[in-house]
C-alpha cells in the first residue's frame, strides 16, 4: 500500500463518514465492506437482502455494517416522495417514483442527499452512465460548478516528479472531448482535488502537444484557451499551458522549453486536452511504470459518487471508498 493511500485512510480514520455500497449481489464488493470494516476507517452501507449477501459472502465479518433493503424498508415512501418531487417537473409520476425507489443505485444516491449518508461507490457491475445517472438527478453539480469530470490518482514508485511521485491526471475517464470552457472547468475542479487529496498545492498543467506556440493549431488553440479562461475564472490557482509534458513535469526542460512558466516544470495537475490522451496516459503510467492508479474518482457532484472499472478488484474498492470518505469531509453543509 502507498504512503498515499496510508494517508488517506488515516484521514478517513480521523473523521468517520458514512458510504453506501449498492453493489451487494458481486462477492468483490462484499469482500471491500470487510476489508473497511476491518480497518474502520468508514461506516458501510450494504443495499439489498441481507440473507443474500450473507450466503454470498460466507465466512466474512460484516458485524459493523449497515444493511437496507429499500422494499422492506419503512423509509420507502419517503424516499420515493421525495424523488418524486425532485422530479416531476421532468415528467416523474409517483408510480415510476416508487419503481426506480427499488433500484439500489437510485436507493443509494437518495441516501446520500437524505444526510443519511455521506457518499457512495459503484460500477464493479454497472457502467458509467447507470452510476452517475442518479447523482446527476438527484444530488445535482456542486456550488458553482458545471461539469461533473473525473480524475486519477497517478502514484509512480521512485519518482522525484509530482508530489512525491503523485499525480491528478485529468479527465481520464468521463469527459470525451471537452470544449475549451470545459477544459477549464476541468482543471479548476482538480486544482481543488489535488489541494484536497494530496494535501499541496495545486501546480496545474494544461497539456498539449506544444509547448508557449512551438505549434499553431486548433487542437493546440483550444489548450490555449482553456488556459486563458480557467485563470480569468480562478486567478488563485498556480496554473499554466499550453504545455508539452516534460515542460510540465520537468524542471530542467522547462529551463529551456517554457522559461517563463510559473510551474518550472513542477506540475502535479496534469490536464489532458481530451478523453483520448487522458486515458492512454494513464494506462501508459500505470503499466510501464508500475504506478498505483486510484480511479476514475468524480469531481463536481454536490456530495462524492464515484464510480469504479468493472475490472477492479475488492482491494481497489476499499481505496476508493477511503477517497470518497475524504472527499466527503470536504464538502460544506
Amino acid at each position: 500500500m502507498s504512503d498515499f493511500l496510508n494517508r488517506i485512510i488515516e484521514r478517513a480514520n480521523a473523521n468517520l463518514k458514512t458510504v453506501v455500497l449498492p453493489e451487494s449481489t458481486d462477492i468483490r464488493t462484499l469482500k471491500a465492506a470487510a476489508m473497511v470494516q476491518e480497518q474502520g476507517f468508514a461506516r458501510i452501507v450494504l443495499v439489498g437482502d441481507r440473507t443474500a449477501m450473507e450466503t454470498l459472502g460466507s465466512g466474512l465479518d460484516f458485524s459493523k455494517s449497515i444493511f437496507v433493503n429499500p422494499e422492506t424498508s419503512e423509509k420507502f415512501e419517503a424516499y420515493a416522495d421525495a424523488f418524486y418531487e425532485m422530479r416531476k417537473a421532468k415528467g416523474m409520476t409517483p408510480e415510476k417514483a416508487r419503481e426506480i425507489m427499488k433500484d439500489p443505485l437510485y436507493w443509494g444516491v437518495m441516501m446520500v442527499k437524505m444526510g443519511e449518508a455521506d457518499g457512495m461507490v459503484s460500477g464493479a457491475i454497472h457502467s458509467t452512465a447507470d452510476t452517475l445517472r442518479p447523482a446527476l438527478q438527484i444530488l445535482k453539480t456542486a456550488p458553482g460548478i458545471k461539469l461533473v469530470s473525473s480524475f486519477f490518482v497517478m502514484v509512480v514508485p521512485d519518482c522525484e516528479y509530482g508530489k512525491n511521485g503523485a499525480f491528478i491526471y485529468a479527465d481520464s475517464g468521463l469527459v470525451e472531448n471537452p470544449n475549451a470552457e470545459e477544459l477549464a472547468e476541468i482543471a479548476i475542479s482538480s486544482a481543488a482535488t489535488c489541494e484536497n487529496l494530496l494535501e499541496t498545492q495545486a501546480r496545474v498543467a494544461m497539456l498539449s502537444y506544444s509547448s508557449y506556440g512551438s505549434a499553431k493549431n486548433p487542437l493546440v488553440d483550444k489548450v490555449v484557451e482553456a488556459t486563458r479562461i480557467a485563470r480569468e475564472k480562478a486567478p488563485g490557482i498556480l496554473l499554466d499551458g499550453e504545455l508539452q509534458v516534460d515542460a510540465a513535469i520537468v524542471p530542467a526542460i522547462a529551463a529551456s522549453k517554457a522559461s517563463a512558466s510559473p510551474l518550472k516544470g513542477m506540475a502535479n495537475v496534469l490536464v489532458f486536452p481530451d478523453l483520448n490522451s487522458g486515458n492512454i496516459s494513464y494506462k501508459l503510467t500505470q503499466r510501464l511504470a508500475k504506478a498505483e492508479a486510484y480511479g476514475p474518482v468524480t469531481q463536481g457532484i454536490a456530495r462524492p459518487v464515484n464510480d469504479l472499472s468493472r475490472g477492479c478488484s475488492a482491494e481497489d474498492i476499499v481505496g476508493v471508498v477511503a477517497i470518497t470518505a475524504v472527499q466527503a469531509q470536504g464538502v460544506k453543509a
